[in-house]
């Protein structure tokens, strides 16, 4: 099945009749799900007619079938309370919103852009009304009807058409309405492409009036510069002759003489002496000045030859077309060639002959016009899970397959920083970040829509990437809290256009933000680089749920591997107190195992002496005690009972660190206070100096 290139757009359409109609077929025409909402009654173009004679019922009016193909339709009473609920559930999903009520009409059902913004920020609200919206402009015809006939009325159209001033004539087709839709087409794809790269819709307002007398762009310049007043002139053009439509021997043709180079080729085909090196219509302004005595002669000529016969002279030569029927125009070669007649299955029997409506002339050379669709049914999609693309199988079981599945690569951890227009600093951390391009120089960072600051970075034109070290694992912990605190607590200092720039950082980039781009729980934003600094050192990584040290598997492995003197501890929690062993002089350190039983088991057994119930949970930290000439490795677990004479318990926050006799355990207990409170562990390595805190897999 061919996808058409608005694949994938999701269209709300609220309109009636000829203008909205019109630009919603534009967009379905070319694969976007279009959703026709409609009353109990349904579009009054329904009813308009002609039916065909097999239509008994007279349900499938041509008005409609032409306007609404490849749409869908669900019937909702918007005045109701449970009709405006699945209203609104629609409205979450939908890219673009298209109707043609009189301004107000939909807030006072309480379902106005302003109302719908809030719940869908991304929507892309269309508005089509005979005189616009007030808030671009409060016409004194406002809250006037309109149809095309007034709008070609009032933006001078008609007063242009037709065979002289006493004889007012409107345009054929509803153009009114036809190019107020095509109009408001062009308006949402450029809506689109700014929601694209921000995630925010906009209003979008579009009077017929204004659409017609845009159209009619001649009739004002004219006016302005030589302060006429163009009126009807019949078939001829203004300024240039010939150029309209004269009479042949079996019907009309038209020509349309613009420049003096086609004029020779005409006057040569034709061979008339009056034509060739006649002064009177040498240039183009001579032949304005004689187009009464020119148009004369060029039709005397014309009205000899038949359409055909003037063909074979003047096609290919001259801007030359024969004047055509709708019975012509289904003969034509040139509609069949280019596909612009097509065919519509009927819904209600399959028997009977295709409907033909006219085609789309747009063609995208990547992706081919998708086959046309009947129109629907009222109602017919009643019962459809519209929009409902998201797949079932992601259900809580699945889903936290998925989430696992997500995280069975590794990452860099980045701190994501921007400012508030009042200078506040905001930031959180992200593990979704890639380099983009070198020329221009772009990145790609990814960002959960659940963060406190999401909105500010979403407003924001400015932000920052800092990539973090291995030395700052507490850092990603406190900026993956709801912390407050977070600037006060990490030193940092002003970049470019005064983003937050993490001290410490391997890296940082500071960007002016190019797109924005919400995909389903998270948002795409890419940058291009403004600013950017590096420093040494090895970068932090994130797998599986928690931050680890990169290389340092190896050294642990390395380090059991090759030291024999290595003693084993464990540090114990319950309700936030922390267990120690104490000498008599109230010295602390952790309980770790004998020596003469230096492994796990031993530790095992040392803990169980001391009259305690426990549980080691995982593996925590691994440091080198360079006074001892030793290695020590601590476990993570939780204890109850009331232990023995050498036990004592502190709150983590009441931790006399002055008091832990070895150096490397107060600095790793250090480190541990912090981690508690982030609700994130790792691996702690270091010695009695230092130590880091890491993962691993």
């Amino acid at each position: 099945m061919k996808k058409g290139i608005l694949s994938g757009l999701k269209v709300l359409d609220l309109s009636r009749m000829l203008s909205g109609p019109y630009c919603t077929m534009m967009l379905a025409d070319h694969g976007a799900e279009v959703i026709k909402i409609e009353s109990p009654t349904g579009d009054t173009s329904r009813k308009t007619g002609p039916f065909k004679p097999e239509d008994l019922e007279k349900k499938w009016s041509g008005y409609f079938v032409s306007l609404n193909r490849n749409k869908k339709s669900v019937v909702i009473d918007l005045k109701s309370k449970d009709g405006k609920k699945k209203f609104l559930s629609l409205v979450e999903k939908a890219d673009v919103l298209v109707e043609n009520f009189r301004p107000g009409v939909m807030d006072k059902l309480g379902l106005g852009f302003n109302s719908l913004k809030k719940i869908n920020n991304r929507l892309i609200y269309a508005a089509i009304s005979g005189f616009g919206n007030p808030q671009f402009g409060k016409s004194p015809y406002l809250y006037w009807p309109s149809y095309d006939v007034v709008a070609q009325a009032m933006g001078g159209i008609i007063g242009i058409t037709g065979p002289d001033k006493n004889t007012p004539t409107k345009v054929g087709p509803g153009v009114g309405d036809i190019f107020s839709g095509l109009m408001m087409s062009f308006g949402i794809i450029s809506a689109l492409r700014m929601a694209e790269k921000t995630s925010k819709g906009q209003f979008i307002d579009l009077s017929m009036y204004d659409a017609v007398l845009s159209l009619c762009e001649r009739i004002i310049y004219q006016y302005d510069f030589d302060n006429s007043i163009p009126k009807p002139e019949g078939n001829g053009h203004p300024l240039l002759v010939p150029f309209g439509i004269y009479k042949s021997k079996d019907g009309h043709i038209a020509l349309g003489i613009v420049d003096n180079s086609f004029w020779k080729i005409l006057t040569n085909i034709i061979g008339n002496k009056e034509l060739v090196d006649n002064r009177k219509y040498e240039t183009i302004e001579s032949r304005q000045n004689n187009a009464k005595s020119l148009n004369s002669i060029v039709e005397s000529w014309t009205i000899t030859k038949t359409n055909k016969e003037l063909e074979s002279l003047l096609g290919g030569n001259v801007p030359f077309g024969p004047l055509n029927t709708a019975e012509e125009i289904f003969k034509d070669s040139h509609v069949k060639k280019r596909s612009m007649i097509r065919k519509v299955k009927i819904p209600f029997d399959d028997e009977i002959k295709p409907w033909r409506v006219a085609g789309n002339p747009l063609n995208f050379s990547e992706f081919p016009q998708p086959d046309f669709k009947s129109a629907p049914c009222l109602g017919e999609n009643n019962k459809d899970n519209i929009f409902g693309h998201k797949s079932e199988i992601f259900k809580k079981s699945k889903s936290s397959k998925l989430r696992k599945a997500f995280g069975s690569f590794a990452t860099g951890v980045t701190l994501v920083t921007t400012r508030q227009e009042n200078g506040t600093p905001r930031g959180f951390t992200a593990n979704s970040f890639t380099s983009v391009s070198l020329d221009p120089p772009l990145l790609l960072v990814c960002i959960s829509k659940n963060a406190q600051s999401y909105s500010t970075f979403r407003d924001s034109k400015y932000f920052a990437v800092n990539v973090l070290s291995e030395s700052q694992r507490s850092t990603a912990g406190l900026f993956s809290s709801q912390s407050s605190e977070k600037f006060k607590i990490t030193k940092w200092k002003k970049g470019f256009k005064e983003l937050p720039i993490i001290d410490s950082a391997l890296s940082y980039f500071s960007c002016e933000k190019t797109n924005f781009q919400e995909a389903g729980d998270h948002a795409i934003i890419i940058g291009s680089i403004k600013d950017f600094g590096i420093r040494g050192g090895k970068p932090l990584g994130y797998f599986d749920g928690d931050y680890f040290s990169i290389g340092f598997e190896k050294s642990l492995i390395d380090m059991v591997n090759n030291d024999s003197n290595t003693h084993f501890g464990a540090i114990l929690e319950n309700k936030k107190r922390i267990l120690f062993i104490a000498d008599k002089n109230r010295n602390l350190t952790l309980p770790k195992s004998l020596n003469s039983q230096k492994n796990l088991e031993g530790l095992e057994d040392y803990l169980k002496s001391l009259n305690l119930k426990f549980k080691l949970d995982f593996l925590y930290s691994v440091y080198e005690d360079k006074e001892k000439n030793s290695h020590m490795i601590f476990y993570h677990g939780k204890f109850s009972g009331n232990g023995n004479i050498t036990t004592v318990t502190f709150d983590i926050n009441e931790i006399p660190y002055e008091k832990i006799i070895n150096n490397a355990e107060r600095t790793m207990m250090k480190r541990y206070h912090d981690e508690y409170h982030h609700g994130q562990f790792g691996i702690y390595q270091g010695n009695e100096k230092k130590g880091k805190v890491k993962k691993v897999f």
